[in-house]
């Protein structure tokens, strides 16, 4: 049985939280979480840079085989939208170079995957996290849980026999991915 391991990270202007988990058939281990630490950058292209250098740096680490990202959320402000826009676009480009595929879920669908409810806080996610991953202690910074949820939501997305892909059909999808179900 093959390992998969899985990047996920939600991106941020201040903060920029990630997880990372190892798959194997259908379960998902915690391997590490944390989060990029970007206020005490004095310009915003200082940011950048760093953004880029540290998911380089987990891209060559971890060697994931996915990186999923959370989508950024429509909001009135349009400055913090441009901002948050480029942090994910200098995320997904230091994946990118590293031919991992990468993939983006809506806040929601995060949510969703890990707690069953959109509307579920910062720390009902972090609480059922620790449930699923069975992680000792959490950490006091939520953005780290945040970038965690992602990755296990592409999991689970993967897992799910109601995906579809562009690639495939849904049951021809499901049978590819999943050949020891099919009888």
């Amino acid at each position: 049985m093959s390992e998969r391991v899985i990047l996920g990270i939600d991106p941020g202007t201040n903060k920029m939280g990630y997880g990372v988990i190892s798959v194997k058939g259908r379960t998902a281990s915690f391997v590490t979480m944390g989060y990029i630490d970007l206020a005490k950058f004095k310009t915003p292209y200082l940011k950048l840079g760093h953004i880029y250098e540290r998911v380089s740096s987990l891209m060559n680490r971890y060697k994931p085989d996915a990186v999923a990202l959370e989508a950024p959320f429509f909001g009135e402000n349009v400055q913090s939208m441009l901002k948050l826009g480029r942090a994910q676009g200098v995320a997904i480009a230091a994946a990118s170079v590293s031919c991992a595929e990468i993939f983006e879920y809506a806040p929601t669908k995060v949510k969703i995957a890990v707690t069953g409810t959109g509307s579920a806080t910062k720390e009902q996610v972090a609480d059922m996290l620790k449930h699923i991953l069975n992680i000792k202690e959490l950490p006091k910074n939520l953005d780290s849980t945040d970038g965690l949820a992602v990755a296990l939501c592409h999991h689970l997305w993967e897992c799910s026999p109601l995906k579809t892909s562009h690639k495939k059909g849904g049951w021809e999808e499901f049978i590819s991915r999943n050949p020891d179900r099919v009888k």
